[in-house]
């Protein structure tokens, strides 16, 4: 019994070593250089970009001018409009087009994806808001649905109970317009924070598309017409104040859509294809084009300047993944591998091992012949602990040395 604590102990202590040692190595290569904020100027055509330099700020564009802040401020009026309000510096037109402050502020919005939040666990219950309530603040409602193969049940959240006509006729709307339960993907934005709501868009268990929302507490159920072979994989409910956008929704095969208000039409966007389980996505758009910044797992970023018209790509540029500092490359030949609990592509924590590295084994050979001179026992005996360290490199010869007798 006591040989086999010692075992597990030796082995725990190797684990929290793999755990916190490659962490605490991280700090000594510092913080990996990030490329600069970069952002596609309505008033240029070109990418132009802020960087912090030894003498202050520099404001740079593609073509290779050079701003002062007040001109990048000028170069991109919509994104920095509040600025150019202060200073009584807003253009009362941009490429022959009239345009406002409040153009600017209804036509301005912003998107975030990660892939934490795509491949998040998410409760399968929601709360469905009042579309049109009559108030100016949203209210959060009394019971949640949840949809099953039977259908739509809505639940009351005080009593715990099934409200059954509700229930019924939302169930009787979605199937007569097509739904087949149970369903696919529910998405929607189930907060009050925002200043209307559009409710949920749901693909059922033939991956059609349908749009439900609440209206003076009766179903409102929609169905939306997909392309063919379009099979949607995520979808994301904006609820902008432009209300000129439904959502943003990918498919199966990474191509990435925009659904516009009024026709209910799913219109493409002009970038590669898209890995959003994998793939940071951010979107900075206006009334005339949009910016796209895509970041991967590699560390390199590609941004995309979309036409805010037909959504076809105007620019693209690529910035590469930063090269690994001697620190960063030393790392393969100290460490056998890494020991995580988290990921930055999911929420999930469990142990998570990565970073494997054959080269670590001759420091482990090293490190194993060192113990066994420095214990000086019987070689037969001392022989799993050396080939413990062998194995485990400088994780295991650490905690061998704290807690192995001598």
């Amino acid at each position: 019994m006591i040989r086999i604590s010692k075992i597990l102990l030796f082995f725990t202590v190797t684990a929290l070593l793999a755990w916190v040692l490659p962490w605490a190595y991280g700090f000594l290569g510092g913080v990996s250089p990030r490329t600069p904020f970069t952002l596609y100027s309505t008033v240029t055509g070109e990418f132009s970009w802020m960087e912090a330099t030894d003498n202050g700020m520099a404001y740079k564009d593609a073509a290779g001018h050079a701003f002062t802040d007040k001109e990048f401020d000028s170069i991109l009026p919509f994104f920095y409009y509040r600025q150019l309000v202060s200073d009584n510096r807003f253009p009362d037109s941009i490429r022959g087009v009239a345009v406002t402050p409040r153009t600017a502020q209804n036509g301005n919005f912003m998107f975030r994806s990660s892939p934490r939040q795509v491949n998040a666990n998410t409760p399968a219950i929601y709360p469905l808001l009042e579309s049109m309530s009559g108030r100016v603040d949203l209210e959060a409602p009394d019971d949640v649905f949840r949809i099953d193969r039977n259908g739509i049940a809505f639940i009351d959240c005080a009593t715990n109970s099934v409200k059954a006509d509700k229930s019924a006729a939302f169930t009787e709307m979605l199937r007569k317009k097509g739904f087949v339960f149970p369903a696919k993907i529910v998405a929607g934005n189930p907060t009050t924070r925002k200043e209307y709501d559009e409710g949920f868009f749901i693909t059922d268990n033939e991956s059609k598309l349908f749009h439900l929302k609440q209206t003076k507490g009766r179903p409102f159920v929609r169905a939306v017409e997909l392309p063919e072979g379009v099979e949607p994989a995520q979808i994301f409910v904006t609820e902008y104040r432009g209300r000129q956008y439904f959502a943003f929704l990918t498919d199966k095969t990474g191509q990435l859509y925009v659904l516009t208000t009024g026709d209910y039409a799913l219109h493409p966007v002009a970038v590669p294809p898209l890995d959003l389980t994998r793939q940071a996505l951010m979107i900075v758009g206006n009334p005339f084009d949009w910016t796209l910044k895509v970041s991967g797992t590699d560390g390199a970023e590609h941004y995309y300047a979309i036409d805010g018209d037909d959504f076809g790509m105007l620019k693209e540029l690529h910035y590469p993944a930063p090269e690994p500092t001697r620190i960063e490359k030393a790392e393969k030949y100290i460490f056998p591998f890494r020991l995580s609990f988290t990921s930055g592509l999911d929420t999930e924590v469990f142990p998570r091992i990565a970073g494997i590295s054959g080269w670590a084994m001759l420091l482990g050979f090293v490190l194993a012949v060192t113990f066994c001179l420095i214990r000086k026992a019987n070689p037969v005996r001392q022989a799993p602990q050396c080939l413990f360290v062998l194995l485990f490199g400088l994780y295991a010869f650490i905690g061998l040395l704290l807690f192995s007798k001598r």
